[in-house]
């Protein structure tokens, strides 16, 4: 719910709250605020509880630079070990998301392919790594409102499909190039439109 935005940055957390909210006991709410508070979602309020923690541009860069060094290699491992059914998953993600009409359904089918091209590369500490940049990456879309944060569907459209053919190709080069285009897009667009758009976090 944090990465959605539908708990806002700013927002405390307290236990009592949430184990009712999510009709559980106060001990896996602690535990799940434990795990949040490592991957910094959350900061801890002595006495208090936990606050929503904000993003900045400045954490967006950061994410966008860390995909561009490790999302391209992911890439082009994927091309050298991509099966058949894989690359029938990636044709999938990419017709689903041609076909779609919603914003955010589209989002959805984009952040899948690029989780599915992060696993096809068979490094699991790579793609798990990945995941975590993906997950903030959706947090800044969200905020700026899903299609504003997202640069124009016919645009990453085709720089997807350049990643899915040279990853059905075989070739790792073509793969590695292609994704490290689709990320300058990505990071041009996204800071450009939280700089312009409307509502910041922070």
């Amino acid at each position: 719910m944090i990465l959605t935005g539908a708990i806002r940055p700013g927002e405390v957390l307290v236990e009592p709250q949430l184990a009712a909210r999510f009709a559980t006991s106060k001990t896996p709410v602690r535990e799940a605020l434990h795990v949040l508070a490592a991957e910094h979602l959350v900061t801890v309020l002595p006495k208090k509880g936990y606050l929503v923690a904000t993003m900045t541009p400045q954490d967006l860069a950061e994410v966008l630079d860390l995909r561009m060094l490790l999302e391209p290699h992911a890439t082009a491992e994927a091309a050298r070990y991509a099966d058949a059914a894989g690359v029938a998953r990636l044709r999938t993600l990419l017709a689903d998301q041609g076909v779609a009409t919603d914003p955010l359904e589209r989002m959805r089918h984009a952040a899948d392919l690029h989780r599915s091209l992060a696993l096809l590369g068979r490094n699991g500490r790579l793609s798990t790594s990945l995941e975590r940049c993906f997950d903030e990456t959706a947090r800044a879309h969200h905020v700026l409102g899903g299609l504003n944060a997202h640069m124009e569907s016919d645009v990453e459209l085709d720089e997807h499909a350049r990643i899915v053919d040279a990853v059905e190709s075989g070739d790792a080069e073509a793969a590695r190039e292609a994704m490290r285009t689709h990320l300058r897009t990505i990071r041009r667009v996204t800071l450009r439109q939280w700089t312009d758009g409307p509502g910041l976090w922070d």
